[in-house]
């Protein structure tokens, strides 16, 4: 059986869609909507995804604004909003909640950070436009993604990404006293690009 990792990217509400992407090893990705965590849950619960990252934190600071984890990307250039910043309270809130539901499924749950993962294989942010980013991730061999995807979407196969370059191996964990986030390896675009041309 194929195995399947997913990506999602979570909206603060369940009255706004939430992106879903599910990727295989090969890179082959579909995208999907979907508005309420039950949903969420049965989707990947349905595809026998064993591995899914979220993109949201999925911890509040043990104080001050950021975590110890959000300082190291900081001190590395990456930008990132606090957990405790305006919308991404709820956003926070309910990551950690999905997190703990999946868990309870069996599904083994990681933090990622799109944009982080972006900066890293040297892919626009989804600011820059949805055809830069669309074009950057199947430059990186991400096959299956449509002109109609959504930047959220895209967001979501980022994620996705950042789970299958943690599967073979190519991630680094930042880790703080209350949290880890997965972050590509500098390597692991050449290795993407080497990858597609083969």
């Amino acid at each position: 059986m194929t195995t399947v990792v997913v990506g999602i990217d979570l909206a603060a509400s369940e009255k706004k869609s939430t992106a879903i992407c599910f990727m295989t090893l090969e890179l082959y990705a579909e995208t999907y909507k979907v508005k309420k965590d039950e949903e969420i849950i049965k989707l990947i619960v349905e595809s026998g995804a064993k591995i899914v990252g979220i993109d949201a934190p999925l911890s509040f600071p043990i104080s001050g604004p950021y975590r110890d984890c959000d300082l190291e990307l900081l001190r590395r250039g990456i930008r990132l909003f606090s957990p405790l910043f305006g919308p991404m309270k709820a956003l926070t809130a309910r990551g950690i909640k999905l997190k703990k539901k999946l868990e309870d499924a069996g599904i083994k749950v990681y933090e990622v950070f799109p944009g982080g993962t972006q900066d890293v294989l040297g892919l626009p942010r989804k600011k820059k436009g949805k055809h830069q980013l669309l074009s950057g991730l199947r430059n990186l061999g991400i096959k299956g993604l449509s002109e109609e995807c959504s930047l959220d979407e895209l967001d979501a196969a980022t994620a996705a990404l950042t789970i299958v370059l943690y599967v073979k191996g190519l991630v680094e964990k930042v880790e703080g006293e209350n949290c880890l986030i997965l972050l590509p390896c500098p390597e692991a675009r050449s290795k993407l690009q080497n990858g597609s041309k083969t």
